[in-house]
């Protein structure tokens, strides 16, 4: 069993032309033991954004913190404290903080997948 406060997993900064300001980190993983899922916990700075990307693997997303958008479809879909994202793989998508603070989710995808 692993018990522990998320800010204590390793962080991975992002800051490029098609990412800003990401703090990903590796919560549950191979490392823990995990052999079905890894859970990941991103962290978007005010106008921060994921890359816009597409890949084989399915994820399911919770947002913890912070207001930000989904594109789903071409569209922008408003998402806030609570709401949870489901996204099939190999559909584009990306996640931007539209808030004033961080935007803060936990992303769930299944092993054997790249964990970061």
């Amino acid at each position: 069993m692993k018990i522990m406060h998320y800010s204590e997993a390793e962080a991975t900064y992002l800051n490029t032309d098609t990412v800003k300001g990401v703090t990903g980190r590796v919560a549950i993983g191979k490392a823990d033991g995990a052999d079905h899922f890894c859970m990941r916990v991103f962290e978007l700075s005010e106008n921060g954004y994921s890359p816009r990307h597409s890949h084989d693997w399915e994820h399911e997303i919770f947002i913890h913190s912070g207001n930000g958008e989904v594109l789903c479809d071409d569209k922008w879909i408003p998402v806030s404290p609570g709401s949870v994202i489901f996204i099939p793989g190999n559909e584009d998508h990306q996640i931007k903080n539209t808030g004033d603070g961080q935007l803060v989710f936990v992303c769930l995808i299944p092993s054997g997948y790249p964990e970061m």
